[in-house]
């Protein structure tokens, strides 16, 4: 049976790039505060992604951060790329497998990194409040839902 291809990331985010300096040699910070966070299709609606460097939408090195408040699961899923998911505030976390198992999570603090391989069903859930995880991969990025039901790009959110 062929395996499904991950969706790929919403068109919005196509001409999303923080590139480097004119200058290969300078050195090149992007502060907090310069954080643009928008909403996300592949996300439920109150979750936010921004994008830190990089172009996610096509081949190459990209960081996001992601932002998810209190409560927020985001169900069963997987991405084709290995990521790397640095934990920069609140509590994350995240579980293995096909279907959601609040038994089979795992807590991580900020500072935790966490190696995700591609293709691994995961989940997650801010069960004690907002978490912000910056994930760094090469891309482009992906995201499947393995029930197409839980994927929020396949349902109608009332404003």
């Amino acid at each position: 049976m062929a395996k499904p291809v991950a969706k790929a990331i919403s068109p919005q985010w196509a001409n999303e790039t923080r590139s480097a300096p004119e200058d290969e040699g300078a050195l090149q910070a992007i502060l907090s505060e310069d954080i643009e966070w928008k909403a996300f299709a592949g996300f439920p609606p109150s979750a936010r992604l921004a994008v830190v460097v990089g172009r996610p939408s096509e081949p190459g090195l990209y960081t996001v951060r992601v932002k998810v408040p209190n409560g927020v699961k985001l169900m069963p899923h997987r991405h084709p790329e290995d990521r790397i998911y640095t934990v920069i505030s609140g509590v994350f976390y995240i579980g293995l497998g096909d279907e959601f198992d609040a038994d089979k999570l795992q807590a991580y603090p900020p500072g935790a990194v966490i190696v995700l391989p591609g293709s691994t069903s995961h989940f997650h859930w801010a069960k004690s409040g907002d978490y912000i995880t910056q994930v760094s991969a090469i891309g482009p990025l992906g995201m499947e839902y393995v029930n197409p039901k839980d994927d929020p790009r396949n349902q109608n959110f009332s404003v």
